[in-house]
């Protein structure tokens, strides 16, 4: 038992060496300004990331290609990435005003643009967090790719594999493919990849677009041919920083304009001086938790009933969100698009102008000064700082200063789990950063008791900030949660987020020094169950009832003050 123990401590160790690796590579090459992937100075990166051999990209390691986690990656990554041989990061340069058509990848709120047919330039408006996302992805892709590479070239490099030869044939032909031709076509791309035609043909369909059904095919034809050229003396892949992104990185340009569009909407409503709560959640549940209830009264039974709620998250159901929101916009809601650059839509709430008779909350005894709402959508990793920091700094006006009364900030979002399952709810006492030796407890107003009971099981205790998840490791993150840490879950947020308010209240002193937090998640996976991972898929309508569940108890506390 005693040896289980040290080989496990021992992985954690290695998996946390390679964290720290790929943590310090990144900037290095960062500040260096570009890098070949697949090259010398892509070695480093790509060594660390098969030493770690996070959860999310499965079978990284191994022969055979990775399916989900190729999926999890291409809708994280613009359409068309796979055939650029030159990724460019960028900051906010003004592509936006080109002809340049922006290209936002499906699961990541990213501006892309398609400048040639061999590059990509993607803009990182959203911090250091944003990098190591892409740049993992983008590693994983490419030894993804060498895998292919080395199943096509055969007989020492002097002759493809008849398999890549129908394939490219499929791809030059670019017409649409009947039932024959496409199993015709897995059944070659199943010998290329390693995996069995049930295996592709299971998620064959998740790859298409509208446009492009067959999606799956381009892209792995694209990630070979690629590599192939390379192995065969062809130019390198090459991934670059702009000077102007890294002349920017970290002096929070966007969280501050964001910020400042925040206040002034603040003062040119007369609410500068009001008691104000942040809340950070997505862009529907406070919204839905205070309106829909009476907007759609034959949808909900009682206050404890969420499956109107249920109804409303269906992709079908647009028309019913589009009439909680004008009632939202006619009733006290003032919805802030991001213009920022910061991808983080905004909504303030002045319960001075909502009729509580017409909201879910209509038995609510508002105080003498009504508090004011700020729901920010989710930030991404270190971003949180960068936003919340600028958030609470004093709106300047010239020489004038006006400090914010904020009273609560509150995070509502979803994280993996390390002891439950998906849909789950998680209430930390502290969060934990991974790779350095910060850790932020705090008070959290909001308890596992105030949960209980209502179907859903509740787990309290600390949380890890992690670098990202497709960092995810079972062996790190087992003796987070099976040592003396006695880590629940994990997210990406957190530390950033208390790290900022413990800055505004304890060290400036711009907020109320007493200033109340809340911090709930639910959970969106457990990276310790082989099939729960992130790369498993979606959470349906699982993630409904906690979400609600949390967003109702953080606008009751601030209802009832």
């Amino acid at each position: 038992m005693q040896g289980i123990k040290n080989i496990s401590r021992s992985r954690a160790q290695e998996s946390s060496a390679a964290i720290e690796k790929l943590y310090i590579t990144m900037r290095h090459l960062f500040n260096r300004g570009f890098y070949k992937p697949m090259g010398v100075s892509g070695d480093t990166l790509r060594e660390a990331l098969l030493s770690l051999r996070p959860e999310i990209y499965g079978s990284i390691a191994e022969e055979k290609a990775e399916l989900n986690g190729l999926l999890y990656v291409i809708e994280r990554l613009p359409i068309g990435i796979e055939e650029c041989r030159f990724v460019n990061l960028t900051s906010d340069e003004g592509y936006s005003k080109s002809h340049f058509k922006a290209i936002v990848p499906p699961k990541r709120k990213r501006n892309c643009y398609r400048i040639d047919d061999e590059q990509m330039n993607v803009e990182i408006t959203r911090g250091r967090s944003d990098i190591y996302d892409i740049l993992t992805h983008l590693t994983f892709i490419y030894i993804e790719s060498y895998k292919i590479k080395d199943r096509v070239i055969i007989d020492d490099n002097t002759e493809i594999a008849r398999d890549w030869v129908k394939l490219e044939q499929v791809i030059q032909a670019n017409a649409k493919l009947n039932l024959v031709e496409r199993e015709q076509a897995i059944s070659h791309v199943s010998n290329i990849l390693g995996r069995t035609f049930a295996e592709i043909t299971d998620i064959y369909d998740a790859f298409g677009t509208a446009t492009q059904p067959d999606r799956f095919l381009h892209v792995i034809y694209w990630l070979g041919r690629l590599a192939i050229e390379e192995a065969q003396g062809g130019p390198k892949r090459t991934i670059t920083f702009s000077p102007i992104l890294r002349e920017r990185l970290g002096h929070h340009i966007h969280g501050e304009i964001w910020a400042d569009n925040i206040k002034m909407v603040l003062k040119q409503n007369g609410l500068l001086e009001r008691p104000i709560h942040i809340i950070s959640a997505n862009m529907h549940s406070v919204m839905n938790s205070v309106y829909a209830p009476f907007v759609l009264k034959t949808k909900f039974k009682d206050k404890t009933d969420f499956s109107g709620f249920e109804e409303l998250s269906k992709a079908n159901n647009g028309v019913l969100r589009d009439k909680v929101e004008e009632e939202a916009l006619k009733n006290g809601m003032i919805a802030m698009p991001d213009t920022s650059g910061t991808n983080i839509d905004v909504q303030i709430f002045d319960a001075a102008k909502i009729d509580f008779a017409k909201t879910a909350f209509h038995n609510i005894k508002i105080a003498d000064k009504p508090p004011v709402i700020i729901v920010m959508d989710y930030a991404f990793g270190e971003q949180a700082y960068e936003t919340i920091d600028e958030l609470l700094k004093p709106f300047k006006e010239g020489k004038l200063r006006s400090f914010l009364n904020v009273e609560s900030v509150s995070i509502m979002g979803k994280a993996g789990i390390l002891e439950g399952g998906k849909g789950d709810i998680m209430i930390p006492s502290a969060h934990i950063n991974e790779g350095t030796g910060d850790n932020y407890p705090f008070n959290n107003e909001l308890t596992s008791e105030m949960f209980a009971g209502q179907g859903i099981p509740v787990y309290s205790g600390p949380m890890v900030t992690v670098l990202g998840t497709s960092l995810q490791n079972k062996d790190l993150l087992r003796f987070f949660n099976e040592s003396t840490w006695g880590v629940i879950g994990l997210e990406m947020e957190g530390s950033h987020y208390q790290k900022a308010v413990q800055s505004a209240s304890k060290i400036r002193k711009s907020i109320n020094p007493d200033v109340k937090v809340r911090y709930a998640y639910y959970a969106s996976d457990n990276p310790l169950e082989t099939g729960s991972t992130l790369a498993s898929g979606g959470l349906g309508t699982t993630g409904v009832k906690p979400t609600y569940m949390i967003t109702i108890k953080i606008l009751e506390q601030i209802f009832n003050n």
